[in-house]
């Protein structure tokens, strides 16, 4: 088939980077952008050599397909508007501000058989990718997802900013509903949360500790699951991990066990990527999604799912917030 027309809404700081992108992605033709702030539009078409649109309208016209990387509040609107314009869509985590606009949005897709993806970017981290043939039903999993202060993204809390992408990851990790959370969270610099724990528990038993934060001092990007058949250690930032398990046959020594005598028993795995991109990954999977040349990976509904969770989390620290109030 021809090459899918694709354009951006929305060219901050991640839609230029998509728009950057996807002049590279094979099957893709990047037709333009459009922004709402005119001069940072044309500054966009000028650094990347590509059309800047004068209204949404107009790029909507010119598409077959297009990320959607507006301010969150403004996800539903402009999505509904793209799906009514038959045009194929990419929407920035996370997918909406609500889960009955985020349901809006997969309805409409699925009523005009539009292929809706959400950026979940992490799940294309070429760690994940690697340590999939060995992940066997985890029972405990913990993240860790920490990152010094910065403007962008302080509108929303770090549930919705940051987190939920580790909240995206153990869902289709696990692959079980979620069956309780609890959580706790405080805002430090801004108005929002800005750091967060959460804990769910999954049908099955299984648990998952998550830790997100914007006002760290370090940058830490990690996750770790226990399963029966060993011991997975990932850092996302690096794209890296392990995988620990006993050697085939091998049982544990009797009397004192020391550093060496778990060297002669465990098989190290290390786990790495191909050293791909990952946002490249996750537009040339899209592309390839909308031309009918691959599977979906992380779908509307997906992003549905991990919204939901995450508002959940949400009124779990606003309740938590409200009782230690009402203590004091």
């Amino acid at each position: 088939m021809s090459a899918v027309r694709a354009g951006v809404i929305g060219a901050g700081s991640l839609g230029f980077h998509h728009a950057r992108i996807l002049r590279g992605i094979t099957g893709a033709e990047m037709v333009g952008i459009f922004d709402s702030d005119a001069a940072r539009a044309s500054a966009v078409s000028a650094e990347l050599g590509v059309h800047a649109f004068p209204t949404r309208e107009a790029l909507l016209e010119a598409v077959d397909a297009a990320v959607i990387a507006v301010p969150t509040t403004n996800h539903a609107e402009v999505a509904l508007a793209a799906l009514d314009a038959g045009v194929h869509l990419l929407i920035e985590k996370p997918i909406a501000a609500s889960v009955a606009e985020a349901d809006a949005i997969v309805a409409r897709a699925a009523e005009r058989n539009l292929v809706v993806a959400t950026g979940h970017v992490e799940r294309f981290n070429g760690a994940l990718r690697a340590v999939d043939q060995y992940l066997e039903d985890p029972r405990f999993a913990e993240s860790h997802r920490l990152a010094p202060f910065g403007p962008r993204g302080t509108d929303v809390a770090v549930v919705l900013d940051l987190m939920i992408h580790d909240i995206d990851l153990l869902l289709g990790l696990v692959r079980r509903p979620v069956e309780s959370v609890d959580a706790v969270g405080v805002g430090v610099l801004t108005g929002n949360v800005d750091i967060a724990n959460a804990r769910l528990v999954f049908e099955g038993g299984a648990v998952a500790n998550i830790t997100a934060s914007r006002v760290s001092m370090e940058r830490m990007r990690k996750i770790r699951f226990f399963q029966r058949s060993g011991y997975i250690s990932l850092d996302l930032a690096k794209g890296t991990g392990e995988f620990l398990r006993l050697k085939k046959g091998a049982t544990m020594p009797e009397g004192d066990v020391n550093l060496l005598s778990l060297m002669n028993i465990v098989e190290r795995i290390e786990l790495k990527g191909d050293g791909t991109d990952a946002l490249t990954s996750e537009l040339q999977a899209w592309i390839a999604a909308v031309r009918g040349e691959g599977p979906l990976v992380v779908s509307g509904r997906d992003g549905r799912d991990a919204l939901a969770v995450a508002l959940r989390i949400m009124e779990k620290i606003e309740d938590h917030a409200v009782a230690v109030a009402g203590a004091a």
